[in-house]
């Protein structure tokens, strides 16, 4: 089982957010997950994220690999993989 940290949409049509959560890499995109590691909101201005670092840094201690617009937001954050 691969493990991955990714982000699944959520809220209503035009107005949605994202989710970033670890979840195995076969699950769909707004599937069962394993757990959530943060948010991230296109609607606001400017955007807002927020993003538990400890949580991430246990998952990929694990073995779980960011993808790359996880990566992109994580580097934005200053977290450093």
């Amino acid at each position: 089982m691969a493990v991955r940290i990714r982000l699944t949409r959520k809220g209503t049509k035009k107005k949605s957010f994202f989710r970033i959560i670890v979840a195995d890499s076969e699950a769909p995109r707004d599937g069962r997950h394993i757990d959530r590691v943060g948010w991230y909101d296109l609607t606001q201005n400017p955007s807002r994220l927020k993003v538990d670092v400890e949580k991430v840094k246990k998952w990929i201690s694990k073995g779980a690999k960011p993808t790359q617009a996880v990566k992109n937001l994580l580097k934005r954050e200053g977290v450093n993989l």
